[in-house]
């Protein structure tokens, strides 16, 4: 593509140098259809040979301030926000520390939300850390491979066998929140996680960029292509499937700004799970006729994966599916509702079926309106008797 410009000649006209810079890029990019791919022209650039690290010659206290945000947020639910993913030199430096200060304070939360809505990058030896602290300890798992091109190397990230303090217990929720400028390192990160079934994603369809980008200068000109130089070969996606150009697809799809929102709502309902399990189990061993389908339905709600559930609809979907095959019934339903507000006066506590039985009225007009609400009478053509009813009441109200 490059050659048939030049040979055409056309852009040899160009005279200004950004304009020149963006027609190369929209030509390069739309050739490749590959919008990670820039050509700039920068007079004032002296060296882009290196990129630094967020995390050089700051002190602990910058660290935090700067990259690094957690608390504990209502319903005893961690928050950690990653603005940039160290690399392995600086958590070797710096891991007693951030575990002390950072990680402790939030392994006895019940949920953990790991906020990558800002982190843009990052190093690619910080990949296995981050992992590794949500994965148990028991297996070590294959999680990447990254293909390295200006040093022609494969190399393969694995999660490690120890870490420094302890793991976030693999019985508690963890959902990360994306945005579309999350990217690099951080999309692999929020990838892997949601390739192992280890966290929900939260937020909006990630930028799809690069693990690394490297600024070269063209020659001896102003002139610089920002290229991707190393790629994810990602065995965790099955088929060499990546996020690379396409980015991360959340789990559940929402504006970046309500991500956090969204996300304490779904802990909410999941954190309700067990309790909700644990009634309808109740209830079928109480209350369901057919007594001999009990034990099966039990066993089931009791082996349920509900790993994938963040949302009552989710879950009123999945339970109802699982109830009715197994017990081959499908008068067994399950319905969401919302709370009823309580009424005012001492009948607020009453029964809900006590409470729904009609009052009968004491005016014969009012009895009129009561008989019309609950069966209608008529004689059809051909002197055929017709009787409707909507509801049978109780013998009290009969009599």
């Amino acid at each position: 593509a490059i050659q048939q410009v030049m040979k055409s000649r056309e852009i040899l006209g160009i005279s200004d140098p950004q304009t020149l810079a963006h027609v190369l890029t929209a030509g390069v990019q739309s050739s490749l259809n590959d919008p990670r791919l820039v050509i700039s022209y920068e007079p004032s650039t002296l060296d882009t040979s290196q990129q630094a690290s967020a995390f050089t010659n700051l002190t602990h206290k910058e660290l935090l301030q700067q990259n690094i945000q957690h608390e504990v947020l209502e319903g005893d639910v961690g928050y950690l926000r990653l603005d940039d993913i160290p690399g392995q030199e600086e958590l070797s430096e710096l891991g007693d520390f951030l575990v002390d200060q950072v990680w402790k304070q939030l392994l006895g939360t019940s949920a953990l939300v790991l906020d990558l809505r800002h982190c843009t990058g990052g190093r690619v030896s910080g990949i296995p850390y981050v992992i590794s602290y949500l994965h148990p300890g028991n297996t070590v798992v294959h999680v990447d491979t990254i293909y390295d091109r200006p040093f022609n190397t494969t190399t393969e990230i694995w999660t490690l066998p120890k870490v420094l303090g302890e793991r976030y217990s693999a019985d508690k929720d963890v959902v990360v929140l994306t945005s579309g400028r999350t990217g690099g390192v951080a999309e692999d990160i929020a990838y892997i996680l949601k390739q192992m079934r280890r966290a929900i994603i939260v937020g909006e369809r990630t930028e799809g960029g690069a693990l690394d980008l490297q600024k070269l200068r063209i020659g001896q000109s102003n002139f610089f292509l920002t290229v991707p130089v190393s790629r994810s070969l990602g065995p965790l996606g099955g088929g060499g499937q990546t996020w690379e150009g396409s980015g991360v697809l959340p789990c559940v799809g929402t504006p970046a700004e309500h991500a956090l929102e969204k996300a304490l709502a779904i802990l909410t309902l999941r954190r309700a799970l067990p309790g909700v399990v644990l009634r309808l189990q109740e209830a079928l061993r109480d209350y369901y006729t057919l007594m001999d389908r009990v034990p099966a339905l039990l066993r089931h709600l009791a082996s349920m994966d509900f790993s994938a559930v963040v949302s009552e609809e989710d879950l009123v979907t999945k339970l109802n599916a699982g109830l009715q095959t197994v017990s081959e019934d499908p008068r067994l339903l399950v319905r969401a509702s919302a709370p009823k507000e309580p009424s005012p006066g001492p009948e607020s506590g009453a029964d809900d079926a006590l409470a729904a039985a009609p009052e009968v009225p004491s005016s014969e007009a009012a009895r009129e309106a009561l008989v019309d609400s609950v069966f209608q009478v008529s004689v059809l053509p051909g002197k055929v008797g017709y009787l409707r009813f909507d509801r049978f009441a109780d013998a009290s109200v009969i009599r």
